[in-house]
């Protein structure tokens, strides 16, 4: 039996020519993720938009993210991705496995020149997936490996609007034994040594089809050893599990190891949910989703996301005058009125100084007095003027509270801009002025805000407020952030709107 397997990889290796060569067109479109361009550019924007990402210490050298349908596991995937773009890599080594396909001692590389999705093209990195032929035997060219696998195409989409000019490398274990993963890591940090600008992602999902509660304290358990950043404790506790903890656990065992000789020396986890989070009706028989880095303490301050200073310029009692606040609500509605007759992003500009710091920002938008919108980025991610584009755009399509603005609707909108502080630890939720703090509340994976003038349009007393965010927002109980079983943090926001004007 082993002899007719290796024959046939054998013949397939023979019949393709050398180099890298043609196209290769998705084929879950349709099926795992929406054919329509602008529907999946929607929903994929949508994810990134409403993933709350917080502070990054080092450079990502890898990550893990889920594979399901997008409708399930998108929300999650979304969290790598938000985290991946703030450093952008331009080469990114996906490793997945096949579903399908098992074939002892075997790794395919993906041997063609680019992979198309619905939204266009993504290219192949040919120098290191050449190199990566090049390696060992054991890694060949298998087109079979990558025929509707999952693991591999579902991060094709994310990787196309998270990350600009991303050139990807696509490999696929048929195989997830131990020695085979640990081979994996060899190569992948030999062939990645001298490289920058890189990262490798590993595709996998967690728990599959056990209760919700029954999952959920599995993946937990999965999660607190990944977070150990040990991937012998990993891989050893997946296999002595009743169940498996992952279904790629080779493939993330490869990446672990693999950066960790690359340097990585921390596991970052961002967020946890199941399918039954998002279909509740499914809570019998879910599967569970991590999004996950792993990280390098030491990498270099470009290499880092900027924190907001937490500092009010120089001799001015606000962050913005009135001629920069007049400019960021000009670009909001220019950004959000191109967006929703064309489609395309606003390319916005601007000589003033203050907006191209990197600041927090949220974009709320009213209609006739009510909340028509409102998405925004608590810690900072780029240019105070290009966030507040983006975010503007997010919350009047993609805000999933509600159906997208229409262009018509666009007359009765009212924009208002929300410019944050930095985040402020407390342990004293008297410590809370109402009308002047904004509030995070954050209980292991889960977390919720509420910006300052929350409590205005309210009424609500500190107590009101806070159960409201807990409950409603961050979805944890209700008396936690009484107790400090839960983390608050605080921060101010310098609010204007065009009802000022």
């Amino acid at each position: 039996m082993k002899r007719s397997i290796l024959f046939i990889v054998f013949i397939c290796f023979l019949s393709i020519p050398a180099g890298l060569v043609g196209a290769k067109e998705a084929d879950l479109a349709g099926i795992w993720y929406s054919d329509s361009p602008e529907e999946l550019r929607s929903e994929i924007d949508g994810y990134l938009s409403n993933a709350l990402i917080g502070d990054i210490e080092g450079r990502i050298i890898g990550c893990i993210a889920p594979h399901a349908g997008i409708r399930f596991s998108g929300a999650v995937a979304a969290y790598t991705y938000k985290a991946l773009a703030s450093q952008n890599p331009k080469k990114v080594i996906v490793v997945g496995f096949s579903h399908k396909l098992y074939i002892p001692g075997c790794i395919a590389v993906f041997s063609e020149k680019s992979f198309d999705t619905p939204m266009g093209c993504i290219p192949v990195n040919t120098d290191i997936s050449e190199r990566l032929l090049a390696y060992n035997s054991k890694i060949i060219k298998f087109p079979k490996a990558f025929a509707s696998e999952n693991s591999i195409e579902l991060q094709l989409l994310f990787i196309q609007r998270a990350l600009k000019n991303a050139e990807v490398v696509l490999v696929a274990m048929c195989d997830q034994d131990k020695a085979l993963s640990q081979f994996l890591s060899a190569a992948l940090s030999d062939v990645l040594e001298d490289e920058k600008d890189f990262v490798i992602v590993a595709s996998s999902d967690m728990c599959h089809y056990l209760p919700y509660f029954a999952a959920e304290k599995k993946d937990k358990d999965t999660i607190a050893k990944i977070k150990t950043f040990d991937p012998e404790l990993f891989y050893e506790g997946s296999l002595k599990s009743e169940h498996k903890l992952m279904c790629g656990y080779g493939a993330v065992y490869s990446v672990m190891e693999a950066t960790k000789k690359l340097g990585a020396d921390e596991s970052v986890i961002l967020k946890y949910a199941n399918s039954g989070d998002f279909e509740p009706m499914t809570r019998n028989s879910v599967v569970g989703y991590v999004s996950a880095l792993f990280t390098k303490k030491e990498a270099s301050d470009e290499n880092l996301p900027e924190e907001l200073s937490g500092k009010d310029k120089e001799g001015k009692d606000n962050m913005l005058n009135e001629a920069e606040r007049k400019e960021l609500l000009k670009i909001a509605r220019d950004a959000i009125n191109l967006y929703l007759e064309t489609g395309q992003c606003f390319d916005a500009k601007t000589s003033d100084e203050t907006l191209k710091e990197k600041m927090g920002a949220f974009v709320t938008l009213h209609k006739n007095g009510r909340l028509r919108g409102c998405i925004g980025h608590v810690i900072a991610e780029g240019a105070l003027y290009l966030t507040v584009r983006d975010m503007a755009i997010a919350s009047a399509a993609h805000d999933t509270r509600f159906s997208p603005v229409s262009a018509e609707e666009m007359k009765d909108i009212d924009i208002e801009i929300s410019v944050l502080s930095p985040m402020e630890k407390i342990t004293d939720y008297e410590k809370i002025v109402m009308g002047k703090h904004g509030v995070m509340v954050k209980e292991g994976f889960k977390s919720g805000i509420y910006l300052p003038q929350v409590a205005d349009e309210t009424g609500w007393t500190r107590e009101e407020f806070m159960d409201s965010l807990s409950v409603n927002k961050a979805g944890i109980g209700q008396n936690l952030w009484k107790t400090g079983k839960c983390e608050i943090y605080i921060f101010t926001a310098e609010v204007f709107g065009e009802k000022e004007k």
